[in-house]
């Protein structure tokens, strides 16, 4: 008989083709991932577009904006997983879930009254990159409790699928929405998508450990011991070198992305969303591919070739002219979103399991911190890139980032590893 507060029995109970789907709780967390990451895609397509056609903004303006959504990551992110190792995890997600919803509620209200300024997408950005932080970085620390640590690439896989799915159809629903109700009352769905993410996550029945903190303890002794443990083990601190480049750059490229493409290419938001859903058709097929390019390549070289082999098509973007070739600089998209999920999956499935239990939100948070930060930057110096050489140019500049961003994995001991080590051969304590 399996029981409530052990995820391995319950897992292992009945292995079959739907796996980690069979239990209840996993399967509420995957449909509350599902109903929030295609709330997401309405909110990261809306929220720009606002901006942009709604009132008109400068390149500038919309990369603050866009900035905004992560720069919560670089105020936040190292004590935000000091404290998630101190809270119930599922009790963050919840709360964070009901704010970002209620928040996102005041932006077609704002519409409706005739009220709607930058200075308010610029609150609501923040606001919600603040909850987003925490909800992050307790989401990753939560499945390894959910799950156990044997199903970790399984669970990280379907719910990477959910993701790459929202990526695929989530921007062509959010286009047409935008078309048929404008942008900012397109954001309303995403509120209410929030809310319901907050109701499954209810729905869980396993019991959450109340976590334990030793006496005494510190939160700035917690964010070094953080930092300490990421860049004390070679391959995790490639790892968050790669992401972080990778970040600073699609932070500049989505800023002016979402300007490029309605400005310079004339496309509607209809076909801004199909625009974006291309990349997700390359994520859905990564999702179900990581195994086996992971037995192909091995659990080392797959995170660099992952990279290296899908980036430069992103290359094709700003080469591209109205007309028919931007379908063809759309249809590179899909290998970039290939890659894109293939890494993810192997790289966030090795830190967990990593990484021990009480050290995963400071952990995660450090990562985000990284990598999250660099894409805040990277959104301001594209806005200002954009204001002074033009979106084009931008995005000419970005995609060569982009394929560079390869370098730390590709020099680091990943380039000619098949297997990964095991936690305890690797030194993760050394200062690095």
């Amino acid at each position: 008989m399996t029981t409530i507060g052990d995820p391995e029995a319950a897992l292992t109970a009945e292995p079959d083709r739907l796996g980690l789907l069979r239990d209840h709780d996993f399967r509420d967390l995957f449909l509350s991932t599902t109903v929030a990451q295609f709330g997401y895609q309405i909110t990261s397509l809306a929220l720009p577009l606002a901006a942009v056609i709604a009132l008109d903004v400068s390149e500038l303006e919309v990369g603050v904006l866009s900035s905004m959504t992560m720069i919560a990551f670089l105020l936040i992110g190292l004590p935000a997983g000091a404290w998630v190792d101190r809270m119930r995890r599922r009790r963050v997600l919840i709360v964070s879930d009901v704010v970002r919803a209620a928040v996102l509620f005041t932006v077609p209200l704002a519409w409706w009254a005739d009220a709607l300024t930058i200075w308010h997408l610029y609150a609501v950005a923040l606001v919600i990159g603040i909850f987003t932080v925490f909800f992050d970085v307790s989401y990753q620390s939560y499945l390894p409790h959910l799950v156990g640590r044997k199903h970790l690439v399984e669970g990280n896989a379907k719910l990477e699928t959910v993701r790459s799915t929202a990526q695929l159809g989530g921007p062509v629903l959010a286009g047409q929405l935008i078309e048929w109700l404008t942008a900012p009352v397109a954001l309303a769905f995403d509120a209410a998508a929030m809310g319901a993410s907050a109701l499954l996550l209810l729905r869980i029945r396993r019991r959450e450990p109340r976590p334990v903190v030793a006496h005494g303890s510190r939160i700035g002794a917690e964010i070094k011991d953080g930092l300490r443990f990421v860049f004390g083990n070679r391959i995790l601190a490639s790892i968050v070198a790669c992401t972080g480049t990778w970040n600073f750059w699609m932070g500049a490229f989505m800023a002016m992305i979402v300007v490029f493409l309605p400005r310079d290419i004339g496309l509607s938001p209809g076909e801004i969303g199909l625009f974006f859903a291309l990349f997700g058709v390359g994520g859905v097929f990564g999702a179900f591919t990581v195994g086996a390019a992971t037995r192909l390549l091995g659990e080392g070289r797959v995170v660099w070739v992952s990279v290296a082999v899908t980036s430069p098509w992103v290359l094709l973007t700003p080469a591209a002219e109205p007309g028919w070739r931007i379908w063809i600089a759309a249809a590179a998209m899909a290998f970039v979103g290939l890659g894109a999920v293939v890494y993810n999956v192997t790289q966030v499935s090795f830190r967990q399991r990593l990484t021990p239990d009480g050290m995963l939100g400071r952990m995660n948070a450090t990562v985000r911190f990284i990598v999250y930060g660099t894409y805040a930057v990277g959104a301001l110096v594209g806005g200002a890139l954009g204001q002074a050489l033009g979106a084009r140019n931008t995005l000419w500049i970005a995609a060569a980032g982009f394929c560079l961003s390869v370098l730390p994995v590709f020099l680091s001991p990943l380039r000619n590893m098949r297997t990964l080590p095991d936690p305890e051969h690797e030194p993760v304590g050394a200062a690095a």
